[in-house]
C-alpha cells in the first residue's frame, strides 16, 4: 500500500483522471456507470468505476505540482499509465471568455516540481496521442474548444510588480495559467505516461473568478468532462 494513496493496486485502474478538485473529482465519478469512492485522506479522493465499459479512476489532488506529483507517481506504482488531467484556468486572451475549453498542447514551466524530474530546457508537452484524442472528441460532441499554449507556475498570489510578464505571455499567444500541467506533462515524459490537459476558464484576461458569471464557469467544466471522459474511452478502445 502506498504511503499517501491507501488503496490496493485491484482499486486502481491505468486510465485516470486528476483534477485538482476534488469536488469536481466526483463529478467526473457520476458519469461512470459504476462509482465507488475508493480512498480519501491526505488531500487525496479516489473513484474508481466503468464508462461505457471501460475501467476508470479519478482522483482529486488538491491544488499544484507537489501534490499531483505524488498522486500520480502512487496511481502508477499501482499500475495506472494513461492521465487526463481535467481543470479550471486564467486566461490570456481578449477573445476568450469565461466557460471557454481549452486543451493544452504544451506550458510554459514556471514551477519547481518538474525541475525535479528534468531540466527547465526540456518542453513541458503533452503525449500527441492524448492531445488528439481530446480534439478529436471535442469535435465529435461539437463542443468548441481552444487549443494552444498555457502556462503553469506554483505561487497563485506571487506579488508582482506590474504586469508585464503576462503582456508577454499574452504577446506569445499563452491561453492559460494553471498549476500543475508543467508537472503532469513532465512527469509524464520522465516516467512514459501518457499524458493529457483539458481546462474550462473561470475568468477573463480583465477579471479573475468573475461572480456573475459561474453558470458560464460550470457549464465550461461540464463540457471539459465530456471531452476528456469520450477522449478516455477513445484511447481505451485504440488500447485494444
Amino acid at each position: 500500500m502506498e504511503w499517501h494513496i491507501k488503496c490496493d493496486a485491484q482499486d486502481i485502474h491505468r486510465y485516470v483522471f486528476c483534477p485538482g478538485d476534488q469536488a469536481r473529482a466526483k463529478k467526473i465519478a457520476e458519469h461512470f456507470e459504476s462509482s465507488r469512492l475508493v480512498t480519501e485522506g491526505r488531500g487525496y479522493v479516489v473513484f474508481s468505476g466503468e464508462y461505457k465499459g471501460v475501467p476508470m479512476t479519478v482522483i482529486g489532488t488538491g491544488m499544484g505540482g507537489p501534490v499531483v506529483a505524488i498522486g500520480l507517481e502512487e496511481l502508477a506504482h499501482m499500475g495506472a499509465d494513461t492521465f487526463i488531467r481535467v481543470g479550471s484556468c486564467g486566461v490570456f486572451q481578449d477573445f476568450q471568455q469565461v466557460g471557454d475549453v481549452i486543451i493544452g498542447s504544451g506550458t510554459v514551466r514556471e514551477g519547481g516540481t518538474s525541475l525535479a524530474y528534468l531540466p527547465l530546457t526540456y518542453p513541458a508537452v503533452p503525449t500527441f496521442s492524448v492531445l488528439r484524442a481530446l480534439v478529436e472528441a471535442s469535435e465529435e460532441l461539437g463542443i468548441p474548444a481552444t487549443v494552444g499554449v498555457g502556462v503553469a507556475g506554483d505561487a497563485f498570489y506571487a506579488p508582482r510588480a506590474d504586469n508585464s510578464r503576462g503582456e508577454l505571455l499574452k504577446q506569445a499567444g499563452v491561453v492559460s495559467v494553471e498549476m500543475e500541467s508543467d508537472t503532469l506533462f513532465i512527469a509524464g515524459q520522465y516516467h512514459g505516461w501518457r499524458t493529457g490537459a483539458i481546462y474550462a476558464s473561470d475568468g477573463t484576461n480583465k477579471a479573475t473568478k468573475p461572480e456573475d458569471k459561474e453558470a458560464d464557469y460550470r457549464r465550461g467544466e461540464q463540457n471539459a468532462i465530456k471531452i476528456a471522459l469520450q477522449a478516455m474511452w477513445k484511447i481505451a478502445q485504440g488500447d485494444k
